[in-house]
């Protein structure tokens, strides 16, 4: 499984990179012969796809690595870290276009050749749909937080390069002169709001934040099923790139053996791993009779105990 994860998300990066060379010399050639601002935007972009892919591909390569010696929780959270630096790029590009199209509004001037611009920008949704669909078929298969963040600018240059179609139409075949730097700003609040929503995810998986909802609760249900199991409380998760992660306390007999209790976590830890895999369990063992610590918050004893009775 993991071995497929790394090639499925490595020709993902493979492939980005690939789209953005094609795209940016297209793009270069075209932002020469019509002097507009919203292609000028579009190859700005580009370029920050090529350099993302590129930071998508290290960071794909890092995870896929082994937990050793001085990560023993795996390199998962290279993908996150990737995912913030690509963020970081789509902002600073959206400034200079914005920056760019007040002063083409300021100080005026036209676009030329507006055929040329025109087949580039179909040229380019063409290749971008192609590789949208195989991330997207990636993204299912890993859940890779990398490929999902990059996936994010080519989403965007779909609208981005029909946005440069429609400003050159306007601009030379309408006569509206400020349609232009006026898409040139649009294009630019597009992708801080698409650096906006891209952070929310690449910020969980930093800050270890708990499992949504219902696979907490799927979670505790299956740990529910098992009859020894007095009480479960403090349940912590967290994901790191492709790993999950769980640690909890269960309530066993006070006079139950060492080897007993030891052989009862095992059947346990291997059933939620059989339900929940590449998660790493730690089940900690209170005696029963136990009681938590005043106002500690991270109890789950009702909850399980009710996952219990129902079961």
């Amino acid at each position: 499984m993991t071995d497929t994860r790394a090639s499925l998300t490595r020709s993902a990066a493979l492939a980005s990179i690939a789209v953005a060379l094609f795209l940016g010399v297209l793009k270069v050639w075209a932002v020469w012969k019509t002097g507009s601002t919203a292609m000028l935007g579009s190859l700005a972009d580009t370029a920050l796809d090529f350099v993302a892919s590129v930071a998508t591909l290290i960071a794909v390569w890092v995870a896929a690595h082994p937990a050793d010696a001085n990560h023993r929780f795996g390199h998962g959270k290279a993908e996150a870290l990737a995912a913030v630096f690509q963020i970081i790029l789509i902002v600073m590009s959206a400034g200079a276009i914005a920056f760019r199209a007040v002063v083409r509004l300021i100080e005026g001037g036209e676009t030329q050749a507006a055929e040329a611009g025109i087949g580039v920008s179909l040229i380019a949704i063409i290749a971008t749909l192609a590789l949208v669909a195989w991330q997207r078929h990636v993204v299912r298969r890993t859940g890779s937080v990398a490929i999902a963040t990059d996936s994010v600018h080519y989403q965007s240059d779909l609208l981005l390069n029909l946005a440069v179609i429609a400003a050159l139409v306007l601009d030379q075949l309408a006569g509206v002169s400020a349609a232009d730097p006026l898409f040139g700003l649009g294009i630019a609040a597009w992708l801080f709001w698409g650096a906006w929503r891209a952070s929310s995810e690449a910020i969980d998986h930093l800050m270890d934040h708990e499992w949504p909802e219902d696979q907490r609760r799927a979670f505790v249900e299956r740990a529910a099923r098992h009859p020894e199991l007095a009480k479960m409380h403090d349940l912590r998760t967290r994901t790191s790139g492709t790993r999950h992660f769980a640690q909890f306390h269960v309530n066993l007999p006070a006079d139950m053996t060492v080897g007993e209790a030891h052989d009862v976590i095992e059947r346990v830890e291997e059933d939620l791993m059989d339900a929940f895999p590449d998660t790493e369990i730690l089940i900690h063992i209170d005696p029963e009779g136990h009681v938590d610590e005043p106002g500690n918050t991270l109890v789950e004893a009702d909850e399980f105990k009710k996952l219990k009775d129902d079961a």
